[in-house]
C-alpha cells in the first residue's frame, strides 16, 4: 500500500522542506523513496528523521507541486522536525536502514510517535481528483499530453460535481501549472 503525505524534513541549517510524498507500506513502518534529485534524500541522509503528515487539505499538494511552500509548521513532539500545524494527524519516523538507488534510494523508517490532532471527516471525491492531478503533473516530463490531458478531464468531472472552496482553488493552481509548462514545451 503507499499512502499519499506531506513529509516534512530539514536540512542542516534547521530549515524545514516539505514535499508530497507517497509512502510505501513497510511492516509497521514506512518506506520514504523520493526520486532523485531530491532535498527530502539530502535532509534525510544528514539527519535521519521526517514526518508524515496526514492532511485531508488537497491545497497543500497542489500547493507543494506549484511552487506554494507556506504552509504554517509547529514543533512536532519527539524530533526536531517539525509538522503542518493543520495535520489532521502525523507520525514522527526514524531511518532504520538505508538502501542507495541511482534513481530512488529507499529510507526503511520506524515510527517513533505518532499523534492524531483533528477528526477525519470523510472522503471528498474532489480533494482525490487533485491529489492525482498534483502527482499527474509531476510526470508532465515524462507522459504524452493526450495522457495527460485524457486524465485531467476525467479527474475533472469530481471536482466540478463535488469540489468546494479549498479543492476548486488547488485545481486552479494545478491547471495554471499545466499551461504554463505546455506554453513552453
Amino acid at each position: 500500500m503507499i499512502r499519499e503525505v506531506i513529509v516534512t524534513t530539514v536540512d542542516r541549517s534547521g530549515q524545514a522542506h516539505m514535499a508530497p510524498l507517497g509512502l510505501i507500506e513497510d511492516g509497521e513502518g514506512w518506506i520514504i523513496a523520493p526520486f532523485l534529485p531530491s532535498a527530502t534524500h539530502d535532509n534525510l541522509l544528514e539527519s535521519s528523521v521526517a514526518v508524515a503528515n496526514y492532511t485531508d487539505d488537497a491545497r497543500i499538494f497542489a500547493g507543494l507541486i506549484t511552487g506554494r511552500r507556506d504552509w504554517p509548521l509547529v514543533p512536532a513532539t519527539k524530533i526536531s522536525v517539525p509538522r503542518l500545524a493543520d495535520a489532521l494527524a502525523h507520525a514522527e519516523l526514524k531511518v532504520a536502514h538505508f538502501k542507495a538507488d541511482a534513481e530512488r534510494p529507499r529510507f526503511h523508517c520506524k515510527i517513533l510517535h505518532k499523534e492524531q490532532h483533528a477528526p477525519f471527516e470523510g472522503v471528498n471525491r474532489a480533494a482525490n481528483a487533485v491529489v492525482e492531478c498534483a502527482i499527474l503533473l509531476t510526470r508532465l516530463h515524462m507522459l504524452p499530453r493526450d495522457k495527460i490531458d485524457l486524465e485531467i478531464a476525467y479527474l475533472a468531472i469530481a471536482v466540478e460535481k463535488t469540489a468546494g472552496p479549498r479543492e476548486k482553488e488547488a485545481w486552479s493552481w494545478l491547471m495554471q501549472k499545466r499551461e504554463a509548462y505546455y506554453a513552453g514545451n
